[in-house]
C-alpha cells in the first residue's frame, strides 16, 4: 500500500504563544514577591553574603578542612565581623539616634521656608488662607521607600536570625546544590544550566567583593574628609555616605543626603559647599577610576535597563530592592542569553 503523506499547507506557521499565560504567570509571580518580601530578600541577602565568604571557605579547604568546618570558621568570622562593628560604633549610633530628631526638624524647617518662598512666588496662590484649617503634612516618600516592609521589628529580628543558618548551609552545602539544580533539568539542558549557574556565581561574587571592597575605600575616605572638616558624627555619617555612593546613578544624591542634614544648622554656607564638593569628586572618583577596575563590564547592562530595574525593585522592595536590582537583573540577562527564545529580551539589556 502507498503510504500516505502527511499535507503540510504552505505558509503554515508555528503556533504563536499564548500571551494570556504569560501575563497571568507574571502576575502571580510578582504577587510572590510582594507577599513572600521578607522571606525573599533575607534569602538573597543571606545568597550575596555567601558569595563573599565562598573565598574564604576555598582558601581554607586547601588546609584539608572539611567543608563544613570552613564554612563555620567563614561565618564565625562574619559575625564577628559585625559584631566588632557594632560594638565599636554603638556609643557613636547611640548619640547620633538622639539627637537626629533635632537634625530632621532642622531639614523640615528648610524645606518649610522653601515651600513658602514657592508658594509666595506662585501667582494662582490664594489670597487668605484659613488659619483654622489644620493641614497635615505627608510622610517623606524617601523615608516611604526605604522603611517600607520593615515595620515589624520583631517580624525582621526573627526572619534575621535565618540569615546565618542560611549562609552557612549555602556554603557547606553549595555543590550539592548546584549539582541538584541541574538535575531539575531534561538531559539536552543541563550542559546549559550548568554553564548559566557558574556564569551567575561569577558574576555575583565579582559584584559583591568589588562593590564591598569600593565600599570600604568611599568609607574610609568619607570618614577622613568628614573628620578633618569636623562634621559632627563623622565615622557613622562617613560610612553611610560611602556606602549609599554605591547605588548606580542616585548614589551621588543618597551620599550628599546624610553629610548636608547633619551639617545643616552647624556650618557655614561655605563649609557646606566644601563638604558638598568633597563628595562630589570622590563619587566621580570611584566611578571613574574604582568601578572600572574592579568591576570593568561584568553586569554587561545598560544604563536604560538599570535605571528601570533601579526604579521597579525599589517600588516593590523598598530600600533593599535599590541594593539587590543590580544583581537580579544581571543574573536574569545571563539567563536570557542562554534560553533561544528569550535572547532578544538579553539583548534589550545588554550594551
Amino acid at each position: 500500500m502507498p503510504e500516505e503523506l502527511e499535507i503540510v499547507p504552505v505558509g503554515a506557521r508555528a503556533p504563536e504563544r499564548d500571551w494570556a499565560h504569560i501575563i497571568i504567570a507574571m502576575g502571580v509571580v510578582l504577587t510572590v514577591c510582594y507577599v513572600a518580601e521578607l522571606v525573599l530578600v533575607v534569602s538573597l541577602v543571606s545568597m550575596l553574603l555567601a558569595f563573599i565568604l565562598a573565598p574564604i571557605v576555598d582558601f581554607l579547604g586547601r588546609f584539608r578542612l572539611p567543608r563544613g568546618l570552613s564554612s563555620l570558621v567563614a561565618v564565625l568570622i562574619l559575625l564577628s565581623i559585625l559584631y566588632g562593628i557594632t560594638y565599636a560604633s554603638y556609643s557613636e549610633a547611640a548619640n547620633f539616634a538622639q539627637v537626629l530628631p533635632k537634625y530632621s526638624e532642622r531639614v523640615r524647617a528648610s524645606v518649610t521656608s522653601l515651600r513658602e518662598r514657592a508658594e509666595f512666588l506662585n501667582p494662582l496662590r490664594p489670597s487668605t488662607q484659613d488659619k483654622s484649617i489644620v493641614q497635615v503634612q505627608p510622610s517623606s516618600p524617601v523615608t516611604d521607600l526605604v522603611t517600607r516592609g520593615f515595620s515589624s521589628v520583631s517580624q525582621v529580628l526573627f526572619a534575621l536570625t535565618f540569615a546565618p543558618f542560611l549562609i552557612y548551609f549555602m556554603l557547606s552545602w553549595q555543590q550539592h546544590a548546584r549539582s541538584a539544580t541541574v538535575m531539575l533539568f531534561r538531559m539536552e539542558h543541563r550542559h546549559t544550566a550548568y554553564i548559566t549557574l557558574g556564569l551567575i556565581s561569577r558574576m555575583i561574587r565579582s559584584f559583591m567583593v568589588g562593590n564591598l571592597l569600593i565600599g570600604l575605600f568611599m568609607a574610609t575616605v568619607s570618614i577622613a574628609i568628614f573628620g578633618a572638616l569636623h562634621l559632627p558624627f563623622f565615622l557613622i555619617v562617613g560610612a553611610i555616605s560611602g556606602f549609599l555612593s554605591l547605588v548606580p546613578y542616585l548614589g551621588i544624591v543618597l551620599a550628599l543626603a546624610p553629610p548636608l542634614m547633619v551639617g545643616l544648622g552647624v556650618f557655614e554656607s561655605a563649609d557646606l559647599i566644601a563638604l558638598s564638593l568633597g563628595v562630589v569628586a570622590l563619587h566621580f572618583f570611584a566611578l571613574n577610576v574604582l568601578y572600572p577596575k574592579f568591576l570593568g563590564n561584568r553586569m554587561q547592562l545598560n544604563p536604560l535597563a538599570v535605571t528601570m530595574a533601579l526604579l521597579f525593585w525599589g517600588w516593590l522592595w523598598g530600600g533593599m530592592g535599590l541594593v539587590l536590582a543590580i544583581p537580579i537583573t544581571a543574573a536574569a540577562k545571563i539567563i536570557f542569553d542562554h534560553i533561544e527564545s528569550l535572547k532578544p529580551w538579553g539583548d534589550w539589556l545588554g550594551e
